[in-house]
């Protein structure tokens, strides 16, 4: 009988550093007139009550996963996501600030939700042209690439290779590192869900693969 190749399962390479990408849960609702306090630029709501159960959920999740390494924005509600899943593990998260939220310029503290709800033309103008900074004073779209990426490269750098990570972020820098590995639209991965797991492959040559995106099997 000859030679037989079964076809196998995706595993890591041993030069590469799997991260997930987690979404922060729902957060506190906004308000008009009661804008977000701002750390560093950014709003920082708490997660809600429904963000909170949230948590939960995606820490049961990710329980048995051989996490190595625990990360975080230095934002309140990516903070809070992670607690449920770093005490269970017992890992103590590391915040990064190159992975907060795209700046989001004069619609921060909420502003940017309300808008959108209220069907602000500008909102959609910023959906059409797949630009952050169509909002007044918001960050470009090659400043937010280049600091994620840098957060990416300075988290491969601590955590190292052959291991898995999890990266508790938001919903703007998902879909930024989703983009440049596929190369795709600017906004073509700007939809992930609240606490939503995508999975990024950092290979040993600097090249990105995208496993997953958005699945959010254990919310249901």
């Amino acid at each position: 009988m000859g030679e037989r190749y079964e076809q196998r399962a995706f595993a890591v390479p041993p030069d590469a550093t799997e991260i997930l990408l987690v979404r922060h849960g729902a957060s506190q609702d906004a308000v008009p007139g009661e804008p977000f306090e701002l750390l560093e630029g950014h709003a920082d709501p708490a997660l809600s009550p429904v963000g909170e159960q949230q948590a939960l959920k995606v820490a049961e999740r990710l329980a048995d996963e051989p996490l190595q390494a625990i990360y975080t924005s230095r934002l309140t509600r990516t903070v809070q996501t992670a607690g449920p899943l770093a005490e269970r593990l017992g890992l103590q998260p590391t915040a990064l600030p190159e992975l907060n939220e795209v700046k989001l310029g004069d619609w921060e503290g909420g502003e940017f939700r309300i808008r959108g709800y209220r069907g602000d033309p500008l909102f959609f103008r910023v959906l059409e042209e797949e630009r952050w900074d169509v909002i007044p004073n918001g960050e470009s779209n090659e400043a937010l690439g280049e600091r994620v990426r840098t957060g990416i490269e300075r988290m491969v750098a601590e955590a190292g290779t052959g291991v898995s990570v999890a990266a508790f972020v938001h919903g703007g820098v998902i879909g930024e590192l989703c983009r440049q590995a596929t190369e795709s639209r600017p906004f073509a991965f700007v939809h992930a869900d609240n606490c939503s797991v995508s999975r990024l492959i950092v290979l040993g040559n600097g090249r990105w693969l995208l496993r997953s995106f958005n699945d959010t099997s254990h919310l249901a």
